[in-house]
């Protein structure tokens, strides 16, 4: 692994990067890395960078998908239930083997036909049937009218992978990656955990991207403070995540200006989500209950005061679409209105809950933000609270279960459009399990999508957030604000990490200090 300025075997164009995000394989989760069975921001920031997609993601929020590995997509009908991609000329995998319409035919069935639990399969539920046309030619035929369809041919579930190296009908287990992205990589690890990774760039690569640097080098640290110091002495280049407010005051009040901190939009969100299969929160009462108790200034004013703001539905705020639907049906926290909710459904209290959290997936603050979560529900007398943590190598297959009765979840859009927040949420593959009203999961979800023109669909955007902030499976608590930080030689860092979080190591490049 590189350190001091950055470079590895004297190239001067490799960009060091610091992260938090664990890499680790288990029996539960074998396959942090394959297309199928990966579904949370760290796997997706690696694949995003070593797999290609037919279209790639927008530049910014509020923008339309563009070609990748495509060279046009377009939806052939006036239904939009039949989409169109035509591959470009040339396409490799990084073994050299040409890639063909059969290829991603292969790698989008094999996603559906796994069905990984816990997986993003449910991205794709909506393909009937794909059809390799030619070599260059892939059609896709959905069940339903769905705008949205080109935004999920942009995340990885839809990354384009060969028979070679991935079964058709398992996962590939291991760190082991195979693509034809604009990088090769390789994992450094010692057992099942990473410590670093290597990316080269791939000489092979035919897309759209313009790769800025010869290579990037991942090092993957334990904890924030760890790569805060790696930073301070020069032996990384970025941080892109895992700041705490304390480490960003630090930035902002530096003596000198060797490193640049970038604040940029962000739509990070914060959930707490109730477990449908767990008798202890099946009541709405309850549910309802917690979300009228719960204080979102007071977690943001303690936890999180510089890298966090409230959040009040779903949907987070500057997203099209977007409404404050839990402060218009709860208003302000009172315990006596959350007292009379109980009382009229014949709920004993206090009530007795666990909630769950995972220990080492989204920072060190979670701890603090739940003790103030318990704090708070304990301090109305209404419920009687414990807080577990769990590393996430566990969380997150546990909670597909039973045993989870409230547990957190933050959330990076799989697109940027308000339908990333709902259907990965309510849909009929949900990565949750938990059941919407049936208006909102067969009426206005369907219309939603269904609905080219985003500015047509705000109004059943607005009363599926209603919807949800009624039933309130989900309890949305806060938006994050995202930091950068870099050593003042790195270029194109703004552009690094786009408003979902997702990494463009592309954008990259090492120049000259600025002044």
């Amino acid at each position: 692994m590189a350190t001091g300025c950055g470079i590895l075997g004297g190239d001067e164009n490799r960009v060091t990067l610091g992260s938090t995000d664990q890499l680790e394989y288990s029996a539960d989760a074998p396959a942090p890395l394959d297309p199928a069975a990966a579904y949370d921001l760290g796997a997706w920031n690696i694949m995003r960078n070593v797999f290609q997609t037919l279209l790639r993601p927008p530049l910014m929020a509020g923008g339309k998908p563009s070609p990748e590995a495509a060279e046009q997509c377009y939806f052939t009908d006036d239904e939009e239930t039949e989409f169109s991609c035509t591959l470009r000329e040339g396409l490799q995998f990084s073994d050299g083997e040409p890639v063909t319409s059969k290829d991603v035919k292969y790698s989008i069935e094999r996603v559906l036909r796994i069905k990984y639990a816990g997986g993003p399969f449910g991205l794709l539920e909506n393909v009937s049937r794909v059809e390799a046309r030619d070599d260059r030619k892939i059609v896709f035929h959905l069940k339903r009218p769905d705008a949205t369809f080109p935004y999920k041919l942009s995340t990885p579930v839809a990354s384009i992978v060969s028979d070679k190296y991935y079964p058709s009908s398992k996962v590939r287990k291991g760190f082991e990656v195979d693509g034809t992205g604009p990088y090769t990589m390789k994992v450094h690890s010692k057992g099942k955990r990473g410590e670093s990774i290597t990316f080269d760039k791939n000489n092979k690569y035919k897309g759209s991207l313009d790769v800025k640097n010869t290579g990037i080098d991942l090092k993957i640290f334990k904890s924030a403070e760890d790569m805060s110091r790696a930073l301070k002495k020069s032996d990384i280049d970025v941080i892109t995540r895992g700041f705490t407010s304390t480490q960003v005051r630090e930035l902002q009040w530096q003596e000198d200006d060797t490193i640049n901190l970038y604040k940029l939009p962000s739509l990070e969100t914060r959930y707490l989500v109730f477990n449908s299969k767990n008798p202890d929160v099946a009541k709405k009462s309850v549910r309802q209950a917690m979300a009228q108790l719960i204080d979102r200034s007071s977690i943001v004013q303690k936890v999180y005061p510089d890298t966090g703001k409230e959040l009040h539905s779903i949907i987070p705020a500057h997203m099209f679409g977007h409404v404050n639907s839990f402060s218009n049906k709860y208003g302000e926290p009172s315990a006596e209105k959350a007292r009379k909710l109980l009382a009229a459904d014949g709920v004993k209290t206090p009530v007795r809950l666990t909630l769950n959290y995972t220990t080492d997936h989204y920072g060190p603050a979670t701890k603090q933000e739940f003790k103030e979560i318990e704090r708070q529900l304990d301090a109305s007398g209404l419920f009687e609270v414990d807080v577990r943590g769990t590393e996430w190598s566990r969380f997150g297959t546990e909670r597909l279960g039973k045993d989870y009765p409230v547990y957190g979840m933050g959330w990076f859009p799989d697109y940027s459009d308000a339908d990333g927040f709902l259907a990965p949420f309510l849909g009929r593959r949900n990565d949750f399990g938990n059941e919407p009203s049936p208006r909102v999961r067969n009426v206005l979800l369907p219309r939603e999508q269904q609905q080219s023109n985003r500015a047509r669909a705000v109004e059943d955007l607005e009363a599926i957030q209603d919807s949800v902030a009624d039933d309130a499976w989900f309890l949305p608590l806060w938006q994050g604000v995202q930091f950068v930080a870099a050593q003042n030689y790195v270029t194109g860092v703004e552009l690094a990490v786009n408003s979902s979080s997702e990494l463009q190591l592309w954008e990259l490049r090492r120049g000259l200090p600025s002044e």
